[in-house]
């Protein structure tokens, strides 16, 4: 049963309230973007886009700090992108030119940038499990008090070995680590009830110790929330927090993806609560927003998604005798 859009005032000021509709456009305007270059040919490779689940992104990654950790999936365009990530460097980098922020090595699946504490999206469904709780042990044992390493993985992720084990040793040695499930029901193709006896994931958390919320994932408000919330209890040091996101995923798992094991009446029903447009909607009827500047802040993604894509069509591949760059340890060192 899907639930009906969210409605009721939005409980922020105008920046913070017009700044996760940005933040959801900017995300929209640069997936769909991307899909186009794709099958243009522009961008090769595997390309998992986000189109549907922005709230998730948006919400979350404002109730971070700047000197928090962030690790992603191979979904991470929105995360790396929201964490301050230039678009140019997501876009080059998806070009395989030496400009993205990977020098072009990574592609769409490893985008990556320590200056804004974004430990790189991974290809591994579960990889970054055990890497966040290795930085939140770091942080730990360095005395980095008040520092949140904040893991976003897809629901498919809590049936591998990696999920349990690293919830376990998050849980015994109390790091801290915000556990972000994006639950958009389907591990690639397969329905969550068919490889989950327990579909209820926060019981399934809550049996490591840890705080377990669940947040309606198309609501960027709701999403916002839990996670201030969850980011508060794991910095104060408590112990981690776990928290699903209940979302979908509007376009196919892959670019690869024929999308044989869902109706599209399912896919249509769930578009009635997309993130951007139920969201301005509660803005323009609480008067936060007119149509004028809806139209400016869609306006102002579309031109830096044209300028991200200019920057990346300028950019220049690596030269054929860097390729082994990096590969091997320099001799003496």
């Amino acid at each position: 049963m899907i639930a009906p859009p969210p409605s009721g005032p939005v409980p922020y000021a105008e920046e913070l309230a017009l700044g996760l509709l940005a933040d959801m456009l900017r995300v929209r305007r640069l997936e769909e973007k991307s899909a186009e270059l794709y099958g243009a040919g522009k961008i090769r490779g595997f390309l998992h886009l986000y189109v549907g689940e922005e709230a998730v992104a948006a919400g979350a990654i404002r109730a971070l700090e700047p000197q928090d950790n962030v690790v992603a999936t191979y979904r991470e365009h929105a995360h790396a992108l929201l964490r301050g990530m230039p678009m140019g460097a997501i876009m080059a980098e998806m070009y395989g030119k030496q400009e993205g922020c990977s020098r072009g090595r990574g592609g769409s699946m490893h985008l990556f940038d320590a200056s804004t504490r974004l430990y790189g999206g991974n290809a591994i469904v579960g990889g970054g499990l055990p890497l966040a709780a290795g930085l939140a042990l770091a942080d730990r044992l360095r005395q980095r008090a008040g520092r949140v390493t904040a893991c976003f993985f897809g629901e498919g992720a809590v049936a591998e070995g990696a999920f349990h084990e690293s919830m376990n040793l998050a849980a015994l040695w109390r790091l801290p680590v915000l556990f972000c499930c994006e639950n958009n029901l389907y591990a690639m193709g397969t329905a969550l009830e068919r490889s989950e006896s327990q579909t209820d994931l926060c019981v399934k958390a809550a049996a490591f110790g840890v705080h377990a919320i669940k947040a309606d994932g198309m609501d960027v408000v709701a999403v916002h929330e839990a996670a201030a919330r969850g980011r508060a209890q794991v910095a104060a040091g408590d112990r981690p927090c776990f928290i699903e996101f209940l979302t979908y995923r509007f376009r196919a798992h892959s670019m690869f993806d024929p999308e044989l094991y869902r109706d599209k009446a399912e896919v249509a029903q769930w578009k009635t609560r997309g993130p951007i447009h139920t969201y301005s909607a509660r803005l323009k009827a609480q008067g936060m927003l007119t149509e004028e500047r809806f139209l400016e802040i869609e306006r102002a993604a579309q031109e830096e998604v044209a300028q991200a894509v200019a920057f990346a069509e300028a950019g220049t591949w690596e030269p054929v005798a860097d390729l082994a760059r990096d590969l091997h340890t320099p001799e003496g060192q």
